[in-house]
């Protein structure tokens, strides 16, 4: 099975030319690549948050095997939607899933549920390859897509996925998608990120699953973010720090409504 490009010419372009010079633009100015345990990325088109993107993974070495968790935003498919064959396929690269650690995660995790319907036309995971591809070749993905969840059920399957990620004995990198507010005055989007961040930053997935709620934030990948932080601190992770912060105002020039994106290391 191969998944193709869902997004391509509008999140990003679409032709290996023009992709290639797009990814040149955004991964320039990185500093001395680091092994880390996981990383958050924005999804959004590269025009809005590539450079936040590109800001994370020119900083990071790339293992051979990467996580991908997401959120669900087109409402298709399980709640839990873990990929486990076929291939993805974006302009500059095919990247396979790696079904053996697909299936122990599956097997970790009850209730995830092995399914293609939700990861078909969903962007979040998919605007991560062509970085992954560009750096990593030949590197083998696990696509995990998730609508909200609350912390008991993302605690477990934090427990799971870091069972699986420890029995391979192979390092491999989580890449939680999110981005963080949506369509609020650019203030405002930076007042009520901050709060979501700094519980990134201290490792803390209850307490940003709780101030999301409790302010309204509207980052979508929450769950996915939280799930992200609850298997890495039982892989080890000590300590976060964040790459870089924009809003779309700083491209669109609209500082009325933006979305917010966050870059952000877990070592």
């Amino acid at each position: 099975m191969i998944r193709k490009a869902a997004v391509a010419g509008r999140f990003y372009p679409d032709t290996p030319a023009e992709l290639a010079a797009e990814l040149d633009r955004m991964l320039a100015g990185g500093g001395p690549k680091q092994k880390v345990l996981a990383a958050v990325c924005p999804h959004a088109g590269y025009v809005y948050s590539g450079r936040v993107a590109g800001s994370v993974y020119s900083r990071i070495e790339i293992p051979r095997k990467i996580v991908l968790i997401g959120p669900n935003h087109t409402g298709a498919g399980p709640q839990f939607s873990i990929m486990t064959e076929g291939q993805w396929e974006v302009p500059n690269g095919r990247l396979p899933v790696d079904t053996a650690l697909a299936m122990r995660i599956l097997g970790e995790v009850p209730f995830f549920t092995n399914d293609t319907k939700a990861h078909a036309f969903e962007h979040s995971l998919e605007v991560q390859l062509p970085f992954i591809a560009r750096l990593r070749p030949g590197a083998s993905i696990v696509p995990i897509t998730m609508m909200r969840a609350l912390p008991d059920y993302l605690k477990k399957a934090g427990e799971g996925l870091a069972r699986a990620l420890e029995a391979q004995k192979e390092d491999t990198l989580i890449i939680a998608s999110s981005d963080m507010s949506h369509y609020v005055p650019d203030e405002t989007a930076r007042k009520m990120d901050a709060l979501a961040i700094e519980h990134i930053l201290k490792l803390d997935p209850v307490g940003l699953f709780n101030t999301v709620a409790e302010k309204r934030i509207s980052m979508c990948g929450v769950a996915a973010v939280a799930l992200m932080l609850f298997t890495a601190k039982l892989l080890g992770a000590t300590g976060a720090t964040l790459v870089e912060y924009a809003t779309s105002g700083q491209t669109s020039g609209d500082y009325s409504q933006v979305v917010g994106y966050a870059g952000i290391i877990v070592k």
